[in-house]
């Protein structure tokens, strides 16, 4: 009888525990998924930010070769939110 109790507990045992593997298998493998659409999203923010950078030094480049007093000023606003956020 003894060894009817054991054998049956440590089945038990061995069927959470499978059980437990496949549950955080799914579960690793959800969230790999998810932290592969997190970077390929901040992969797209971070190449978009460097557009609207490169556009922003092209419009300074431009301003300091032809003068105009509404685009200094627009360079002057969207540079002052810049040194806020370093």
């Amino acid at each position: 009888m003894k060894n009817d109790t054991t054998t049956t507990l440590l089945s038990f045992v061995l069927a959470v525990l499978v059980i437990l593997g496949v549950v955080f298998a799914l579960m690793s493998m959800n969230r790999t998924r998810e932290l592969r659409q997190l970077q390929f999203r901040a992969q797209v923010a971070q190449l978009n930010l460097m557009r609207a950078q490169a556009l922003a030094n092209d419009v300074a480049a431009y301003n300091a070769t032809i003068k105009s007093p509404e685009l200094a000023q627009i360079l002057q606003g969207a540079q002052a939110p810049q040194s806020a956020t370093k």
